[in-house]
């Protein structure tokens, strides 16, 4: 396993340095992934440019550090296939800045950047992918539908799990339910052991009206409920009769057929 021994000092002291200001500060599109271990392997996840047919993808991509850097170039290379004029199908990363530009004051920030412009730009004449190259000289539509047909193979974007909407319209139904629920245990409690909720006055209006014969609507009357004591039972009220007063009236008929008996044997 390589690790930090391998470069001089003075040059681990730089990297370092480069890469916390990498990590707080990010290039547009690019997100390094710092190796505290070994700072000659250096990955970072470059987002394909929008209007490029490599938009919506993430490029997972490495610089190799030699033991004589910043003296001799970094190699680039491409850890996620790409269809691209400069990319070689083994992923090598083909950019002058990596070769003959290559200057010692250049940063890692500077190479990023670089190699990210090279997804908005191609250069054709410089071709590692010849077949890439050629359809980018001669026919951009059928380049740009496999350049994005390698991004949606290999490198499109993970999608969230959740969407808001589906969240939200779960949320709501839940809520339905829990309303149509609370509705129901009114209704259970209103009926517990078969008990009718009183009327608010002795005689309660029935919903369901009746036309008269001037073909107008007369709300029904109902007869006001009386409870019987017993669970579930209940009774209408009707009219009481004088039991004591109809009574009497028999006591005194009978009185007098008794006394027209009585007249009736004297005879």
């Amino acid at each position: 396993m390589a690790t930090n021994e391998n470069l001089p000092p003075n040059v681990i002291k730089q990297l370092a340095k480069e890469l916390k200001n990498l990590d707080e500060t990010p290039p547009e599109g690019i997100k390094v992934v710092v190796n505290d271990d070994d700072f000659s392997i250096i990955y970072a996840d470059v987002e394909g440019p929008a209007g490029t047919p490599y938009e919506n993808g993430v490029f997972r991509m490495k610089l190799l550090l030699s033991h004589d850097f910043p003296h001799s170039p970094p190699k680039g290379y491409f850890l996620t296939k790409i269809f691209h004029p400069n990319i070689a199908t083994n992923g090598e990363i083909c950019v002058n800045t990596l070769k003959k530009d290559w200057n010692p004051s250049l940063g890692l920030r500077h190479v990023l950047i670089v190699v990210r412009c090279l997804l908005i730009e191609p250069f054709p004449e410089s071709a590692l992918n010849e077949q890439a190259g050629k359809m980018l000289l001669e026919n951009y539509e059928e380049y740009a539908r496999h350049a994005r047909l390698y991004t949606g193979i290999h490198a499109l974007k993970p999608k969230p799990k959740f969407k808001t909407g589906a969240i939200s319209e779960s949320t709501t139904a839940l809520n339905v339910d829990q309303t149509n629920t609370s509705v129901l245990n009114v209704d259970q409690k209103n009926t517990v052991s078969g008990a009718a909720l009183p009327l608010p006055s002795p005689l309660a209006t029935s919903t369901v009206a009746t036309k008269g014969g001037n073909g107008q609507e007369h709300p029904a009357i109902l007869a006001p409920v009386i409870e019987t004591g017993v669970s579930g039972s209940t009774a209408a009220a009707a009219p009481h009769k004088k039991e004591g007063g109809g009574l009497a009236k028999v006591q005194a008929d009978k009185k007098k057929m008794d006394a027209r008996k009585k007249s009736l044997k004297r005879l």
